[in-house]
């Protein structure tokens, strides 16, 4: 939606992508390319950019093929890879422990997910599904059932204004639904998909728009109306904690992963920095390839390996900030301007 967008326009984009009104490209490098692609694109990038400027300054060229200054490079980073595996290793450990804790609060936890669990099937009207995109899409389907049952509620409204408005609102309803339920279908739970598709469901903007009926028609609303808008703001309330929950438990997922990951090349990061510390000079490699020098090509990519845990680090930041950012605001909070 436009920055001006009027309040009484209840329509809305039907994907984050849309109503973020931000290039295709930026959102598939934050949240939508995996992240082993992303750490390609990076290191690609980081050793396209070094032999570039080592191509227009001569001097760095030089610089690079001492020993001195091999010595130290390759020396500065054993020290921040070991100082940069610690901290990731730190964190993963105290992402563990939040799971630890005595028995009290092992059983609040439980009967706090129990209760959700129940609440989930009154508005369902069946258990709640164990898979968080199946959990995700019955939530929708009965926003999407509530919706259709107010629509044919306002059928008997006199006034032509609230019922252009909810057929409106409805249609807007049904389409983000299905966009996202075409989307939770088949997502697995340990990649992006589930959390993806959720953030495009707006439910946010939803419930503002049913408060802002029940205000603005308060006169024109009957109790079976009523009700039915009641109902309605029910359901996507019960979807932002649903999400919220599932988000939480993927970004512990991957954060878990990654230093697993970062452990996995961080080893052969040291390995490379101890060899080239150890083995290579001016004398180790001489010639040229493709007409720059031998060595000059193997500090080029030796660097970029030993900064690929950092690559890595930084491709997960990206996409857990990204989406932490865009779902900041649990309830009828809209930040981005935007949506505004």
């Amino acid at each position: 939606m436009s920055e001006d967008a009027d309040e009484s326009d209840v329509s809305t984009q039907d994907t984050m992508h849309e109503r973020a009104d931000e290039s295709w490209i930026k959102i598939w490098l934050l949240v939508g390319a995996t992240r082993q692609l992303v750490t390609g694109v990076l290191a690609g990038s980081f050793f396209g950019l070094f032999m570039l400027g080592a191509l227009l300054d001569p001097t760095l060229s030089d610089l690079l093929q001492t020993r001195a200054v091999i010595e130290s490079l390759y020396t500065q980073m054993i020290g921040a890879l070991i100082t940069g595996v610690t901290l990731v290793v730190t964190i993963s450990q105290l992402i563990i422990s939040q799971e630890n804790g005595p028995l009290g609060e092992q059983r609040t936890r439980m009967s706090e997910t129990l209760d959700f669990r129940d609440y989930i099937k009154e508005l369902t009207d069946k258990p709640a599904p164990a898979d968080p995109s199946a959990f995700l899409r019955e939530i929708i389907d009965a926003t999407q059932q509530r919706a259709e049952t107010l629509d044919e509620a306002m059928e008997s409204t006199d006034n032509d204004d609230l019922r252009d408005e909810v057929d409106e609102f409805v249609d807007s309803i049904t389409g983000n639904a299905e966009t996202v339920r075409e989307k939770l279908d088949g997502a697995k739970f340990g990649t992006f998909d589930v959390v993806h598709a959720s953030m495009d469901y707006n439910y946010s903007w939803n419930i503002f728009q049913i408060e802002r009926l029940l205000a603005d028609y308060e006169d024109d609303i009957d109790e079976e109306q009523r009700a039915a808008l009641e109902d309605l703001r029910t359901s996507f309330a019960m979807f932002g904690p649903a999400r919220e929950h599932i988000k939480t438990l993927y970004f512990q997922w991957e954060l878990i992963n990654l230093s697993r990951y970062i452990l996995y090349v961080a080893i052969p990061a040291l390995l490379v920095s101890g060899m080239m510390l150890t083995f290579v000079d001016a004398t180790t490699f001489t010639g040229t390839i493709l007409e720059v020098e031998t060595l000059l090509w193997l500090v080029a990519i030796t660097f970029t390996i030993t900064l690929v845990p950092f690559f890595l680090l930084t491709s997960y930041n990206m996409r857990v900030a990204t989406a932490a950012k865009r779902t900041l605001a649990i309830g009828p909070l809209i930040l981005r301007d935007s949506q505004r």
